[in-house]
C-alpha cells in the first residue's frame, strides 16, 4: 500500500493531463475525481451501463490506471449503479481532503 502523503493526496485530487481525460459516451469529458462525482450524480442508467457492467469497468480502470487510486478503483468496480458510484467517489474525496488537512 502506498503511503498517503500530502503530495500523494494532492496528486489524486488534481486534474489529469489533457490526453488522459475520460470521455463519457454522453459527451462529457472528465479531468478529476470531482468531475467524475458530478457526472455520476446526474448520469443516466444507460450511460453508466455503457461504461460499467460485468464486462466493462471503464470508471474503475480510469481511476486506478490514470488517477492512481487503487482503492477507489476497487470500490468503483463493485458499484452497480451511478448513484452508488457517486457515493463511493464522494466518500473517497472527503477522506482524501481530510488527509490533506491533518497531515
Amino acid at each position: 500500500m502506498t503511503k498517503m502523503t500530502k503530495k500523494r493526496v494532492a496528486m489524486l485530487l488534481a486534474d489529469v493531463p489533457e490526453d488522459k481525460r475520460f470521455w463519457c459516451s454522453d459527451g462529457r469529458v472528465l479531468k478529476n475525481l470531482s468531475g467524475l462525482e458530478g457526472a455520476l450524480n446526474d448520469m443516466t442508467a444507460e450511460t453508466f451501463r455503457r461504461h460499467s457492467s460485468e464486462s466493462k469497468s471503464d470508471f474503475a480502470n480510469w481511476v486506478r490506471d490514470v488517477i492512481g487510486d487503487e482503492k477507489l478503483g476497487r470500490d468503483l468496480s463493485k458499484c452497480s449503479n451511478a448513484a452508488q458510484a457517486a457515493r463511493s467517489v464522494r466518500q473517497r474525496i472527503t477522506w482524501l481532503e481530510d488527509k490533506m488537512r491533518t497531515k
